[in-house]
């Protein structure tokens, strides 16, 4: 997301002229990519923008380039269909009114993911606002109104027949409102490390939208409930204050600190708090934090990128939960809770430490973190690389064994 000043809103002019992706904030929503790439002979393009690679002719080399360019975007334009928009307008308008009472004020429960099989297929499943995943879905709606601000038409409503721009937008930031209420209440929880995934994707946007004071005051409520978490003597968050499964038992938090890999995107919550003029010591709690989960978390890997000249730094796996001393930080064991082994790799747990290594380079500029971003990247690729020609994804991580890849390396997605 791009930092605005509060309360400083996009014109809705601005689209009348062909762009392609210019300079900006990591996270800035992507432009309509119609307006991304102009053709003007045949086997030539030109980009207009002033970050173009060249103002004149273009190469065949920079054709080829160009080509491949326009094909992305093709599929990048997916995102601006319609029905993206349509279908959670829809959902935050219908769970809103559950009764013949008439419609709620504010949501009980929140969407979390769809049924792909069973009775229930194609439904939503509902959660309370307590769960961890609450804060997805009005962060949805959230960068929906976003992008109506900042890019007026990508919602394609020149045609004279749908409802104008504004219109749109005044139903759109209702439904915001209404769904990102239940989360202020949410900040001074002190029993869980997701207060960042709860409130940060709706209220960030809405205090530099909007100027919202009382969105501002919940992410630094939730920034220092946060940190009542870390434990100094390890360096690190607590993750989980306990671990019930069938092999194992772990509730004494004297001499127990978990610690999932999760957790390292809720360190943005803190390092954006700091930067909003917070106590600079919530940012030392993050970059500590993610330095401790280095050597906590990631396992250097010995395969290789396999592109030509490619990536020649070193490749990180990742485990899903340690367990470190709270005294002085030692690691005890690695394991996971919901791979497929202790010693594969969680696709969706590599996710979050490419994010979260990201986000914290981004914030600290700390080389280190950068090149764990990248190491975690490399290996989710070249996974992928060294996968059969017919999986498009890698493959699911619960479903597969540990193998060899070409090298004799475990392979551990």
């Amino acid at each position: 997301m791009s930092k605005t000043h509060p309360g400083i809103l996009d014109s809705d002019t601005g689209l009348d002229t062909p762009y392609s992706c210019t300079v900006a904030i990591p996270g800035d929503a992507c432009p309509s990519p119609e307006h991304s790439v102009s053709p003007s002979t045949p086997g030539e393009r030109s980009i207009q923008s002033e970050t173009s690679w060249s103002d004149g002719p273009s190469s065949s080399k920079d054709t080829e380039k160009l080509r491949h360019r326009s094909s992305l975007y093709k599929y990048l334009g997916e995102l601006f269909e319609e029905n993206i928009f349509a279908k959670p307008c829809r959902t935050a308008a219908k769970y809103l009114d559950p009764s013949p009472n008439g419609p709620l004020r504010q949501p009980i429960t929140f969407p979390e993911i769809v049924r792909q099989e069973g009775t229930k297929y194609g439904q939503w499943e509902m959660r309370e606002p307590e769960f961890w995943t609450c804060g997805f879905f009005p962060g949805t709606l959230y960068a929906l109104l976003e992008r109506s601000i900042k890019h007026p038409g990508s919602l394609g409503t020149g045609d004279g027949l749908r409802p104008k721009v504004t219109e749109i937008r005044a139903h759109l930031q209702h439904l915001c409102k209404t769904w990102a209420e239940p989360l202020y209440d949410m900040a001074t929880r002190t029993d869980t490390h997701d207060i960042g995934f709860i409130v940060m994707p709706a209220l960030q946007r809405d205090w530099e939208l909007f100027g919202s004071q009382g969105s501002l005051e919940s992410i630094m409520q939730a920034a220092h409930s946060l940190a009542t978490r870390y434990i100094p003597s390890a360096r690190a968050i607590r993750s989980w204050d306990c671990l019930l499964k069938k092999d194992i038992t772990v509730t004494d938090m004297e001499e127990n600190l978990l610690i999932i890999i999760d957790s390292m995107c809720n360190l943005d919550l803190l390092f954006y708090a700091a930067a909003q003029g917070g106590e600079s010591n919530l940012a030392d709690i993050a970059t500590s934090h993610a330095r401790t989960l280095l050597k906590t978390h990631l396992r250097p890997e010995g395969a290789r990128s396999l592109v030509r000249n490619g990536y020649k730094g070193q490749l990180y796996s990742t485990c899903h939960v340690a367990n470190v001393a709270p005294q002085t930080g030692d690691l005890k064991w690695q394991r996971t809770a919901q791979g497929y082994s202790n010693e594969s790799t969680w696709s969706r747990g590599q996710a979050w430490a490419i994010l979260g290594y990201a986000q914290t380079y981004q914030w600290t500029r700390d080389k280190m973190f950068l090149d764990a971003a990248c190491g975690l990247a490399e290996y989710f690729l070249h996974r992928l690389e060294t996968s059969p020609s017919c999986v498009q994804v890698p493959v699911k991580e619960e479903l597969s064994g540990i193998s060899l890849d070409h090298e004799g390396n475990p392979n551990r997605f």
